[in-house]
């Protein structure tokens, strides 16, 4: 019984191309009481696998919270699946506003204490006892009632990208932080104000409303399906969006623009910009926001010192990295001094530009190409630029164009005019040859070799 992924990344990136057809992105949560999550998640990963469903996913016996690649051929399976379950029958399923092919490369389903770390005790207060859901036709209305305060509950990352205008935006990096700070702030206005929360796609307000209740708020409000769902609902029903700028998603996107309107910056050089990178550096990997200037001009590293990090040989990164833990700064912006256009906390809605049509994702160009794997990356001559690949696919000769890519490498094309195959110079190379050629940029481990097909 098959309960893990087999493919790496760039193998499913592989596949998703060959088979040319739609994936649709979604999202989707509910709280239930689950009596034995294990098994409850080896089903879901055996049914979903079945599927080539692909995503993130926490199940805990509070419920299930969810975010997911799907076939849209498959979509109506994949529901079949969730409404198997009784907790589940008539679940929202929030699709996302921008699709994305590439936004997840492999299926987890986890087992947790929590599907969301919010740091309650959940027997101390009644988590059923909800605030009121409201529409978006609805949520526009309440925010124009001057006896209302909205609240993001998202993190200082997501909020700097877009949020409601008017909305308290908490300087905070985990939504169990924001809880306790909010209760403070608002203490005086439990009894006469509206509290209006909202989040992603919505779970985070469905235990904070009640939270917010047991703690005295007489009038709580949180909005239906999130972001993501009011994004779909303005859009169908014609109404103005309050929304201003993007909404961050947890995956390879990283973000789907609810307006045009750009209201971040750089965080290098403070242009009008709201495309959030993750550190080239893998020791860092911070998460920061990054204009197409920045990025070539220092390589997608977030400071000169990881700059410098990534120009070491392979060899000397690893063993900087060793007993580094970096897995806290996957997904977050610190509060790096190197990052010094960063905003948060108290945030303007006046846009900075406006967007135009964004350039094609690198994922995105390569759909383009006509592509075959057929190798790994081994070793990098930092002095000689020559790589050292080894083949696990099919044939490669002189003549031949490839595609080398990687996260940090990104797509370059070249075509073969010299190689050496296990240490002689020779015109054909195999399956389990390694083959070194000259090259003009750095290759990394996590490279991969593909031939290009004419």
């Amino acid at each position: 019984m098959q309960l893990y992924n087999t493919l790496s990344a760039e193998e499913r990136k592989e596949l998703i191309d060959q088979a040319g057809k739609q994936r649709l992105t979604l999202s989707f949560y509910q709280y239930a009481h689950i009596e034995d999550p294990k098994k409850f998640r080896d089903d879901l990963f055996l049914a979903w696998n079945e599927l080539d469903a692909l995503g993130r996913t926490y199940v805990a016996k509070e419920g299930i919270n969810a975010q997911m690649s799907v076939p849209a051929e498959n979509f109506e399976a994949f529901r079949e699946t969730l409404e198997a379950y009784d907790f589940m029958r008539g679940i929202r399923l929030n699709v996302a506003v921008e699709q994305d092919d590439h936004s997840f490369l492999k299926l987890t389903v986890k087992v947790r204490h929590k599907i969301v770390a919010d740091g309650l005790n959940d027997e101390t207060f009644d988590v059923t006892n909800k605030g009121v859901h409201l529409n978006a036709k609805a949520f526009n209305e309440i925010l124009d009632d001057p006896n209302t305060i909205v609240v993001d509950f998202r993190n200082h990352y997501e909020s700097e990208v877009g949020h409601f205008k008017g909305a308290i935006t908490p300087d905070v990096e985990t939504f169990r932080e924001s809880l306790p700070i909010i209760n403070d702030q608002l203490k005086d206005f439990k009894e006469d104000k509206n509290l209006v929360m909202y989040c992603t796609g919505g779970i985070r307000c469905e235990k904070a409303s009640a939270y917010f209740k047991h703690q005295g708020f007489k009038n709580v409000y949180q909005l239906e399906g999130g972001i993501i769902n009011y994004a779909k609902q303005i859009k169908e029903e014609g109404l103005e969006s309050k929304f201003i700028g993007k909404n961050f998603v947890f995956d390879h996107r990283l973000g789907e623009r609810i307006t045009d309107d750009i209201i971040a910056q750089c965080h290098q050089c403070g242009k009008p910009c709201d495309t959030h990178t993750n550190c080239a550096n893998d020791s860092c990997h911070l998460l920061f926001i990054q204009c197409d200037e920045c990025a070539e001009m220092m390589e997608h590293c977030c400071s000169t010192e990881c700059l410098e990090t990534t120009h070491l040989p392979l060899e000397e990164q690893v063993r900087l990295r060793r007993g580094i833990q970096v897995g806290n700064k996957i997904f977050r912006k610190g509060k790096s001094e190197a990052l010094k256009f960063k905003k948060s906390g108290q945030l303007s809605t006046t846009p900075l530009a406006k967007a135009t049509e964004e350039k094609p994702r690198t994922l995105r160009q390569k759909l383009k190409i006509k592509k075959t794997l057929i190798g790994k990356a081994e070793h990098f001559f930092v002095k000689a630029n020559v790589a050292q690949f080894i083949l696990t696919n099919g044939e490669l000769k002189i003549g031949d164009k490839i595609l080398i890519s990687g996260p940090t490498t990104g797509n370059q094309e070249l075509e073969i005019t010299q190689m050496r195959v296990n240490g002689s110079e020779k015109d054909i190379a195999n399956s389990n040859d390694k083959v070194t050629f000259n090259v003009p940029f750095r290759v990394r481990l996590s490279d991969k070799l593909f031939k290009i097909n004419n």
